[in-house]
């Protein structure tokens, strides 16, 4: 096979820019980078892996860690980030953490620790002092998505805000019973998301002179199915049915607006209903809800760990948090309650 001399030799430049063109790392001008793809394919060469590997100390490999793969807003995360590895160069190994703590405990002790790894993207999981200290000492750069992880740069965003721009877009349209579903405690786990979700719409009745009710409220697990049945017990009463519904996620609001339907209301006539995420089904169910662009989150997560790995400016501090756009979207979901 083809040696990367020969490879030079044929783009007419360097060993070392063909180096550079073909591993992503350093900077190549566009015409010299097509000249070694261009020389690289005719003689069939592939960079070694395990040369690289040897010569820089990295194995070009991030491992990304998330609490549950079956879920849309995680594995669209996940998209995103493999998107932006693929595109510097970088290949993805992924720790799903959906087991028992054991679990959680192994990777972070063994797998992360064995230099499979140059660096790690934890996405909405609230580490501990000895998980990110462990990560730490050997050097081990790492990045978090969806909540502030002390001393790690970390990618935020305001559930509270979010939360309270999608029930003051229903309080705006006239609404005044406005029910919640929300995760309950085995969901409030890491960052808190469910409370915080629901701290935002309390806050947004409070200042809209709304009271608080309690039975408005009913938990579920941030799945279509939760969704529906929690809908069920709030939209069943035949008095005082609430008008509107926010559900936590779009996943959830989509079986808010399947249980609707079921019991024979029509939305947004007689309940309007609201999510959070834009849900790739959001569209479809013509769901209003609050963007949060996970597949941007993952992509963004990427670039905040490149400039710890390879940065463009030595010595630039790394960003202790960024905070991650989100986005109102109207559609026919919600509408002006019937007097």
């Amino acid at each position: 096979m083809a040696g990367i001399e020969e490879v030079a030799k044929l783009a007419g430049v360097s060993t070392a820019t063909v180096s550079r063109a073909l591993s992503g790392r350093g900077h190549v001008s566009p015409a010299s980078k097509a000249k070694v793809e261009e020389a690289a394919a005719r003689l069939g060469y592939v960079v070694s892996s395990n040369a690289s590997s040897l010569a820089s100390g990295r194995t070009r490999n991030i491992g990304v860690v998330i609490p549950f793969l079956n879920r849309w807003f995680f594995s669209s995360v996940l998209e995103g980030a493999q998107r932006a590895l693929l595109r510097r160069g970088y290949d993805l190994t992924l720790y799903n953490l959906s087991g028992d703590g054991d679990e959680r405990s192994s990777v972070f002790e063994h797998f992360l620790l064995r230099q499979r790894v140059d660096a790690v993207i934890a996405v909405s999981l609230e580490l501990t002092e000895h998980e990110v200290a462990r990560l730490h000492d050997l050097g081990k750069p790492l990045v978090g998505v969806g909540g502030p992880i002390p001393g790690v740069p970390t990618l935020t965003i305001d559930d509270a805000a979010v939360a309270r721009l999608a029930t003051e877009h229903l309080i705006g349209l006239g609404h005044t019973r406005i029910a919640h579903i929300g995760g309950d405690l085995e969901f409030d786990l890491d960052f808190h998301l469910p409370t915080n979700r629901r701290t935002g719409y309390e806050d947004a009745l409070r200042d809209a002179g709304i009271e608080v009710d309690p039975r408005l409220f009913a938990p579920a697990d941030f799945t279509i199915r939760g969704g529906y049945h929690a809908a069920k017990q709030l939209l069943g009463a035949p008095h005082d049915r609430p008008t509107a519904v926010f559900a936590a996620s779009d996943e959830m609001a989509i079986g808010s607006i399947l249980a609707a339907r079921d019991l024979g209301l029509v939305v947004p006539r007689d309940v309007s209903i609201v999510g959070i995420d834009d849900h790739d089904l959001s569209d479809f169910f013509g769901l209003t809800t609050v963007a949060q662009f996970p597949r941007l989150q993952g992509e963004m997560a990427v670039d905040v760990l490149m400039e710890r790995l390879e940065p463009s400016t030595p010595d630039a501090p790394a960003p202790a948090a960024v905070p991650l756009p989100y986005e109102l979207r109207v559609r026919s979901s919600s509408a002006i309650p019937l007097a």
